[in-house]
């Protein structure tokens, strides 16, 4: 099936939608059939999904399909949600309001940009992996860009940095003190 059929579809069925409630996915497929389109109910899901419609009950019972109240301009909504947009040689890390990391790490993924392998999002940090490590600060300059932040550039650390142990003890590194529990409030892992 061609984007455009889709696109049309899913116009239709935003049409369909505002006149009046609909209460089945099979209603809504009868109503395309009115519009001379044809979809499975398996597309009709899909495309429901797509729009953001949701299911909202009726006073007296029942439920019905509901158009989501969507911004005209989804990366003006979500541009509000992004607090910084940084990057080592490695990884995009995106900082949000709280709650918002979820929701803007969905976008960037349905965004679909072929630099992006994926991302993981918590409450209000979303780490983006680029999809070549080298790509990391170009990826950052898109998304900031996408959301109306300058991106910040992070210096990588050192591995392995050593620190002094004391008078007598040879150096030790990150690892070797985080095994031993004294980063963590001295709680052996």
């Amino acid at each position: 099936m061609s984007t455009l059929s889709a696109e049309r579809r899913r116009r239709a069925v935003v049409r369909i939608l505002r006149r009046g409630p609909v209460s089945t996915q099979e209603e809504l497929l009868w109503a395309l059939r009115g519009e001379g389109l044809r979809a499975t109910q398996a597309t009709l899901s899909r495309d429901l999904s797509r729009l953001g419609v949701r299911r909202a009950s009726r006073p007296g019972g029942g439920t019905y399909y509901e158009l989501g109240e969507e911004p005209a301009d989804v990366d003006a909504a979500l541009s509000g949600l992004v607090a910084a947009v940084a990057a080592n040689g490695s990884t995009v890390v995106v900082r949000t309001r709280p709650g918002s990391a979820p929701a803007v790490a969905r976008a960037i993924d349905l965004a679909g940009l072929p630099e992006v392998l994926g991302t993981i999002a918590g409450d209000d940090t979303i780490f983006v992996a680029p999809a070549a490590a080298r790509n990391a600060r170009s990826v950052a300059s898109r998304l900031g860009a996408l959301f109306g932040v300058s991106p910040r550039r992070r210096r990588t650390a050192r591995r392995g940095r050593a620190t002094a142990a004391g008078p007598g003890q040879p150096p030790r590194g990150p690892r070797a003190r985080l095994q031993e529990g004294e980063d963590d409030g001295g709680e052996a892992r």
